[in-house]
């Protein structure tokens, strides 16, 4: 997924990275020129990779991208205080391997090739990767991250792949989808309101913390179900 990227050139050229690691789904959020995928620079640089960019998704929000992700990666050049739990890219890719066991989608998201993501895309993720580059050089084209990022999950899924064909598979339930836990935050952060536990108009980061202390235990469909009963719970004595 790549956010507001402001290059067809880049665009293009990650639809190459991709495919050459064998994935096909490229998703565009509220790119800065319009129609970007048709762009001659996007079609000269996908160099053969021309399926993907034709058949790449464009949407207007990274909530609509991530709708029915089980588990995103957010790439980041800088450490963030709040968010997802932070890991090198090839922790976070086999714990994405890991956690999409049960076919569930998963999801690399890049940000602007200037300001990279916002901390509320990244805080929607479920993990944080940080390519370790050379430290006096360490600027990244957005294609080139984009590549880094597909070998290793290429890798990891290879691996995976090989282990599978050796042993029994897994059972591990599969975390919750994106928008199911978005709507349980919406619904946890009305019931906090609710009780006086959140002041709105002074939240003091309590919605940032509570969503990085969920993103390490990885929630579960009925997790999901358990927290929005107990909102609905709160919410129901609240009223009465």
């Amino acid at each position: 997924m790549l956010v507001e990227p402001s290059h067809p050139g880049n665009v293009g050229a990650a639809a190459r990275a991709l495919k050459t690691m064998g994935f096909s789904r490229l998703i565009v959020v509220a790119p800065k020129i319009p129609f970007v995928t048709r762009e001659p620079e996007a079609i000269a640089m996908a160099s053969g990779a021309d399926d993907v960019l034709a058949s790449a998704q464009v949407v207007e929000t990274l909530a609509d991208a991530l709708s029915g992700v089980h588990w995103s990666i957010a790439l980041t050049a800088r450490t963030r205080e709040y968010g997802p739990p932070q890991m090198p890219p090839r922790a976070a890719v086999a714990k994405a391997c890991e956690q999409g066991e049960g076919g569930g989608a998963l999801a690399l998201v890049f940000g602007n090739e200037r300001v990279g993501l916002s901390n509320a895309d990244v805080e929607r993720c479920s993990a944080i990767a940080h390519i370790p580059a050379n430290p006096a050089y360490s600027s990244l084209n957005l294609a080139q991250a984009v590549q880094v990022l597909a070998y290793e999950l290429r890798l990891a899924l290879l691996d995976r792949s090989e282990t599978a064909a050796n042993a029994t598979a897994s059972s591990a339930t599969a975390s919750a989808p994106s928008d199911e836990i978005e709507g349980m935050y919406a619904h946890l952060e009305q019931a906090l309101v609710a009780l006086d536990f959140l002041d709105p108009a002074n939240p003091k980061k309590l919605m940032s913390r509570l969503r990085r202390l969920f993103s390490r235990s990885g929630l579960e469909h009925e997790e999901v179900n358990i927290l929005r009963g107990i909102a609905k719970h709160i919410l129901l004595r609240v009223r009465r």
